[in-house]
């Protein structure tokens, strides 16, 4: 199976750049698979797709604004810095560009604004003290005042590289139900929900329970190999709540739907359950979903387009099989709906 397979021509003009200004007012494509057929909705309008009883899964992973800038002590050299993973209390993994000039014991200070000396306040010092694989470093951190805070003061949201336009608020690139933080992304199929309209769902009888999974490096990072059975995933950390796990084994027996919100809930539920059952508890995933798996625990999948020759494309095309996949692709374009990170919902119900 070739990553070739994969691959779709996207205008770029579709490519969403900004957040709408009303989250729910989003396009809904919905697609049911066993029919090979669709319709075209607004996310607005989900609960018309939603049955009392059906249990919606979410992702409560909120995104820390983990890109940094820097500067060299030594020379005044300029890098740019990726958290990845928390690894004490003051240290962390971090993708830096470039990395050739990020040695082991290179120390740096950060710029509260952007990279030009004459207007950003110089904050904070950090060491290398690790080198790792494909440009990744350990750093170790010297900071008044604890590191999440100062993360959250000199941090920038690490918005995908397709993005050009500066985001306003910040708070657009989180969804509305983010508690814990960890991740360098945002699960985006969730920036469609409003407090107001999770409440409705609630209140028309829908169960919605939550996981965590912590959207790491692999995101930032494409298929690079021309087998797709040869790429290698990179790890990210989950937890499943046991009220969570309670939850939907109680709805699986019952024959009620589960439906994942988004690429990295289901992603999480397939990580965890075995033999039918979920699995309460947290551990590392590298899951890879790309046709001919065998799906095992949701029933629905709720997610935005993805990216061509894209993991989480393929994870689609697994879910509904690949031919239909590019089909549903081709008259997203045709309809002219968003793609990516901002752009619009799909809607995929049973297999």
């Amino acid at each position: 199976m070739r990553v070739d397979d994969f691959d779709y021509e996207l205008p770029e003009e579709l490519i969403a750049q900004t957040p709408l200004e009303n989250r729910t007012e989003s396009r809904l494509f919905v697609v049911h698979p066993r029919s090979q057929s669709w319709c075209h909705s607004r996310f607005d309008k989900l609960l018309e797709e939603l049955t009392a009883g059906d249990v919606l899964v979410l992702n409560d992973s909120r995104v820390i604004p983990a890109r940094l800038f820097a500067e060299k002590l030594s020379t005044g050299g300029k890098l740019e810095l990726l958290l990845l993973e928390r690894q004490s209390e003051d240290s962390y993994t971090a993708l830096v560009k470039p990395a050739k000039r990020a040695s082991v014991g290179t120390e740096i200070t950060f710029f509260a604004e952007g990279l030009d000396p004459s207007v950003a306040e110089r904050i904070g010092q950090a060491v290398i003290t690790k080198e790792l694989p494909r440009g990744v470093r350990e750093i170790k951190f010297q900071v008044e005042g604890g590191l999440d805070d100062f993360i959250e003061r000199v941090g920038h949201m690490p918005l995908p590289p397709y993005i050009h336009e500066k985001l306003i608020d910040k708070e657009r690139y989180q969804t509305v139900y983010s508690r814990r933080s960890g991740s360098v992304a945002a699960p985006t199929a969730g920036l469609h929900f409003s407090e107001t309209l999770l409440q409705k769902i609630r209140e028309a009888g829908i169960e919605i329970h939550f996981v965590t999974l912590h959207v790491g490096l692999g995101t930032f990072r494409p298929v690079q190999v021309e087998d797709v059975e040869e790429h290698d995933m990179h790890s990210e950390w989950y937890e499943v709540p046991l009220e969570t796990a309670t939850a939907i084994n109680r709805a699986k027996n019952d024959g009620r739907r589960v439906i994942a919100v988004g690429t990295t809930a289901l992603r999480t539920l397939e990580s965890a359950t075995t033999a039918g059952q979920l699995q309460a508890g947290y551990g590392e995933t590298d899951i890879f979903i790309y046709p001919g798996y065998a799906f095992r625990m949701a029933d629905g999948l709720i997610t935005n387009f993805h990216l061509p020759k894209s993991t989480l494309f393929m994870l689609v095309c697994a879910w509904m099989g690949t031919d239909f996949a590019k089909r549903v692709y081709r008259e997203a374009i045709e309809q002219r709906y968003r793609f990516f990170s901002f752009g619009d919902a799909m809607f995929i119900t049973e297999r």
